[in-house]
């Protein structure tokens, strides 16, 4: 079988598997069930970031509001249930969440379905205003003392054990809420109308409207739809810190985007694919969280990540252009 070397896929496998080599060398206990459930632990809710962050990309469209719906999400939940329902089961505390994101996203949907505006002009516009509402009239300080629910699912483990040595390993239950989400929005994009409706607004509005597609509609579910995810992945990571910090998450959105990017969706919309997605954020993964390991310190982890966004979008494009040149 033929390896395209010009698909970002291809070439960000390569250079995770070249990665690990090299950690696996400079530290040989690297290559042990601790550092994999460590990285799969690290990339639960940036995983549910991402596949939000690929659905809006697929439709034409750039959101940023995402971390800031999920810190939202996250914290009123946790405030709410706290004061009027402090003994709910971890499945309510997750459903509540899930629609608060569910209300936030519905108005970037509002603005950019209903009223055209431009969708990273609305996300910037929201972000500070979902980010400055929480912490003027809802709170600054962090939630210590969760609500019962989210405090049992923050102790659900899915593999607990100890190595050789003697260190400790575990594999979060979130971790399946991961896997459950990229299982439905595959569906969603590979087997319904919706997902090609997604794919044919990306590739050109008018064409898909030309078609018959509701393009307003099928706008106003995928922001919704990030909204939903922002909103889970919110009361997750509160659940696993065990505390809900509203400052948490700040940033994030910008290393979410370059694991999509990187795993090959286009920024003009139309083209993208869960595979790459995933290994986009499992090597962002690995360069935030393993940098250390390689003898490089984490102040570059930055550049880092920068350098490889270069790399993952240049290249490719680069071979693209001079196959078409050869082609002519």
């Amino acid at each position: 079988m033929k390896i395209d070397f010009t698909r970002n896929e291809t070439l960000v496998a390569l250079i995770i598997l070249g990665f690990c080599a090299i950690a696996a060398i400079s530290d040989p206990g690297f290559l042990s069930m601790a550092t994999l459930t460590d990285l799969l632990r690290g990339g639960i809710v940036m995983g549910i970031f991402a596949v939000a962050a690929l659905l809006v990309l697929l439709s034409g469209g750039i959101d940023v509001s995402f971390t800031a719906i999920a810190a939202f999400a996250m914290y009123t939940t946790a405030l709410m249930l706290n004061t009027w329902a402090p003994g709910v089961p971890w499945w309510a505390a997750f459903g509540l969440a899930m629609a608060v994101g569910a209300t936030l996203g519905a108005i970037n949907g509002i603005f950019i379905a209903g009223f055209g505006l431009p969708t990273l002009i609305v996300t910037l516009g929201t972000l500070s205003v979902f980010r400055g509402f929480m912490l003027a009239f809802i709170g600054s300080k962090q939630i210590t003392t969760l609500p019962e629910g989210m405090r049992e699912f923050g102790r659900m483990m899915m593999i607990r054990g100890t190595n050789a040595d003697g260190s400790f390993y575990s594999l979060h239950w979130a971790f399946a809420a991961t896997v459950l989400v990229v299982v439905v929005t595959w569906s969603l994009l590979q087997r319904t109308m919706l997902g090609r409706s997604i794919f044919a607004i990306g590739g050109s509005e008018e064409s898909a409207r030309r078609i018959g597609v509701n393009v307003r509609a099928v706008q106003f579910f995928v922001y919704v739809y990030v909204g939903v995810l922002a909103g889970l992945a919110g009361v997750i990571h509160a659940s696993m810190a065990r505390v809900a910090n509203p400052f948490d998450l700040v940033g994030l959105e910008l290393s979410v985007i370059a694991a999509v990017v990187l795993g090959g969706a286009r920024l003009a919309g139309g083209y993208g694919t869960l595979t790459g997605t995933l290994l986009g954020v499992t090597l962002i993964v690995l360069v935030r969280n393993s940098l250390i390991v390689i003898g490089i310190p984490n102040t570059w982890q930055s550049i880092a990540v920068g350098v490889l966004i270069l790399i993952g979008t240049g290249l490719p494009a680069w071979q693209a252009k001079r196959a078409a040149a050869r082609a002519s």
